[in-house]
C-alpha cells in the first residue's frame, strides 16, 4: 500500500480510501491512485487486515449436516446476506456426536471470525461464554443451553400439533411418528406436539407407532416399512424432518401404499411435484437464515443495543395431496424480519 502511495504521490490512508470507494476522494486523485494500483498490480492483503482489525470479515456457520436440505437453504441465505455486507462465510458440519461439538466450534472461532451462527447438537454450550464478549453468536433452529445468547427457532411444538390435528381431521386414528433422537430439542418438541394433538382428540398414544433412529433416509424408509407390517398398521405418518421424509415417501411408493397419509415437518426439493405432492410444515429456512444474519449485523454495529434474545418464528402447514387434501395451499414466500 505504501508503494502505491509513493507512486501516486499521496498517503497510504488515501490509497485505502480509494480502494474502499470512499466518495470523499476527488476524481483526479482517485485516477492517480488507481493508475498506480494497476502499474504495481496491487491487491489488499486481507490477512494483514485481519491482524490489524483483530477479526476477519467472515461469519462462521456450524450446523449438524450441510447436506440436509433445511440447513443447506439456511446457509445459502446467510451467505447471500453476508455478501451484501462485503463479508464471506466459513461452514462446518457438527455431525451427530454431541461430544465433538465444542472442539469443532472452537476450532472455527479461533480463526478470528467476526460472528458465529450455530445449530447445536450438544446439551451444553457454556463453553461459548468466554467468547461472547468479542464475538456475536446467534443460535438457529435449536435454542442454547447453559449460556444466554440470541436465538431464532421455529414453533416446533405448534407446527407438529397442527400437522397431527390435520391428519386427525381427515379421519386418521392410527398416526405414526418417525423421527430421530428425542434428545435433540426439535425432535422432542415435535414429538410433544404430536402427542398433545392425539390426547386432545381422545386418541391414546401408541408407542408402537413411534419410530426413532439416526437421521438417515434409509433408516426412515426401513422404519416406515416396519410400521406397515404391524398387525394394526398406521393409516397416516408424520415425518419429523425433511431428511426422513426423503426416505419415507419412496418407501410408501415401493409398498404401493398411496392410501397412507403423509405430512413432513420441513419442505424438501421436489416435494411439491411428487405424486401425490407431499404436505409439509414449512419452516422457511431462508427466512431463518435472513433474520439470523440481520441479528449478526445488528450485534456487530451496535453491541450494546438491547434486543430480544429468544425469538420463535411461526411455521405454516402447506396442504398438498399426500395428507388427503384435494387442493393445495402455496408455500410461504415472504421474509419475516425480527429486530427486537
Amino acid at each position: 500500500m505504501q508503494d502505491v502511495a509513493d507512486l501516486a504521490g499521496t498517503s497510504a490512508k488515501t490509497v485505502s480510501r480509494v480502494f474502499n470507494d470512499d466518495p470523499h476522494v476527488s476524481d483526479a486523485l482517485r485516477d492517480k491512485v488507481r493508475s498506480a494500483m494497476k502499474q504495481l498490480n496491487y491487491v489488499p492483503n486481507m490477512m494483514a487486515r485481519t491482524f490489524r482489525e483483530g477479526r476477519a470479515p467472515v461469519i462462521g456457520i456450524a450446523v449438524p449436516d450441510i447436506a440436509d436440505p433445511f440447513f443447506a437453504a439456511l446457509i445459502k441465505e446467510i451467505e447471500t446476506a453476508a455478501r451484501e455486507q462485503d463479508m464471506s462465510i466459513v461452514v462446518t458440519s457438527l455431525g451427530d456426536d454431541p461430544a465433538l461439538e465444542q472442539g469443532i466450534v472452537e476450532m472455527t472461532v479461533r480463526r478470528q471470525i467476526s460472528a458465529l451462527v450455530i445449530a447445536p447438537i450438544a446439551h451444553d454450550q457454556s463453553y461459548l461464554g468466554r467468547w461472547q464478549a468479542n464475538l456475536p453468536i446467534v443460535f438457529v433452529d435449536r435454542a442454547p443451553n447453559k449460556v444466554t445468547a440470541d436465538s431464532f427457532v421455529e414453533d416446533d411444538l405448534g407446527g407438529a400439533r397442527e400437522a397431527t390435528e390435520h391428519l386427525i381431521g381427515h379421519g386418521h386414528r392410527r398416526i405414526a411418528f418417525i423421527g430421530d433422537s428425542p434428545t435433540i430439542p426439535t425432535t422432542r418438541l415435535r414429538l410433544e406436539g404430536y402427542k398433545a394433538a392425539l390426547e386432545a382428540a381422545g386418541i391414546a398414544v401408541d408407542e408402537d407407532l413411534i419410530a426413532l433412529g439416526p437421521r438417515e433416509p434409509e433408516i426412515a424408509a426401513n422404519a416406515c416399512l416396519d410400521l406397515l407390517k404391524l398387525a394394526d398398521p398406521p393409516t397416516a405418518i408424520f415425518s419429523s424432518n425433511a431428511r426422513f421424509s426423503i426416505g419415507v415417501f419412496p418407501a410408501l411408493q415401493a409398498a404401493k401404499r398411496t392410501d397412507v397419509g403423509l405430512i413432513s415437518f420441513g419442505d424438501f426439493p421436489m416435494a411439491d411435484v411428487l405424486r401425490p405432492a407431499v404436505t409439509v410444515v414449512d419452516q422457511n429456512p431462508h427466512n431463518l437464515g435472513r433474520v439470523a444474519a440481520e441479528r449478526i449485523f445488528a450485534r456487530i454495529s451496535s453491541p450494546a443495543r438491547k434486543l430480544r434474545r429468544r425469538n420463535v418464528l411461526p411455521v405454516a402447514l402447506v396442504r398438498r395431496e399426500s395428507c388427503g387434501c384435494t387442493t393445495s395451499t402455496p408455500a410461504q414466500q415472504g421474509v419475516q424480519r425480527v429486530s427486537a
